[in-house]
C-alpha cells in the first residue's frame, strides 16, 4: 500500500508501507550479480535441443560434466550449463547456470538451489538485468532430486547428437 503524506509547504511524498519494501528486496527481484561467468562456448557440448513454437533452445555443458552424469556421480563445481536461445532461428539470449564450491551460501534457504548460480545474458553476452534469476531459482528448485537440473535425464541418449526434446 502507497500512502502519500502531506507535509505542510511542501508537495506531497511518498511514504513506502513494509509491504511494498518486502517486494521490492524480494528474492524474485530481478536480476542481479553473482559469481556467473560466461563459459567458452567452444569448450561445451551441445546434448540437447528443445523446440517450444518458434522458440528453440540448444543445451550445452561441458564433457566433465556429461561423463559424470553418465556414471551417476556428482557434476563437477566449476560446470557450466548453457541454453542458447533462439526466436525464429535468431540467436535471442543466453542463460547461464554455473555450480561452484560453496556457492549456495550466498543465498538464504528459500533461494539457494543447491551450488548453483544463474545468469541471464543478451546475445552479445552482456549481463542482461532485467531478467528475473529468482524465478530462475525457483523453478529449478523444483528439481533437487537431478542436482537442480532439467535436461540431464535425456544424457543417457546423448552419444555424440543432440538429443531432440
Amino acid at each position: 500500500m502507497i500512502k502519500l503524506k502531506m507535509n505542510k509547504g511542501h508537495p506531497p511524498t511518498l511514504v513506502v508501507s513494509a509491504a511494498l519494501a518486502a517486494l521490492l528486496t524480494s528474492p524474485f527481484a530481478n536480476a542481479e550479480p553473482n559469481r556467473v561467468t560466461f563459459p567458452k562456448l567452444e569448450e561445451l557440448v551441445h546434448y540437447v535441443t528443445v523446440h517450444r513454437g518458434n522458440v528453440t533452445e540448444h543445451i550445452s555443458t561441458t564433457r566433465e560434466a556429461i561423463s559424470a552424469i553418465q556414471k551417476g556421480e556428482p557434476v563437477p563445481n566449476g560446470t557450466h550449463f548453457v541454453l542458447t536461445d533462439y526466436r525464429d532461428e535468431k540467436l535471442y539470449r543466453y542463460f547461464v547456470m554455473e555450480k561452484g564450491a560453496g556457492w549456495g551460501r550466498d543465498f538464504d534457504d528459500r533461494r539457494r538451489t543447491g551450488d548453483w548460480q544463474f545468469q541471464w545474458f543478451w546475445a552479445d553476452r552482456k549481463i542482461n538485468l532485467q531478467e528475473n534469476t529468482g524465478r530462475c531459482m525457483s523453478c529449478h528448485a523444483s528439481q533437487k532430486n537431478r542436482d537442480f537440473l532439467y535436461t540431464t535425464r535425456r544424457l543417457p541418449e546423448f552419444h555424440g547428437q543432440p538429443v531432440d526434446w
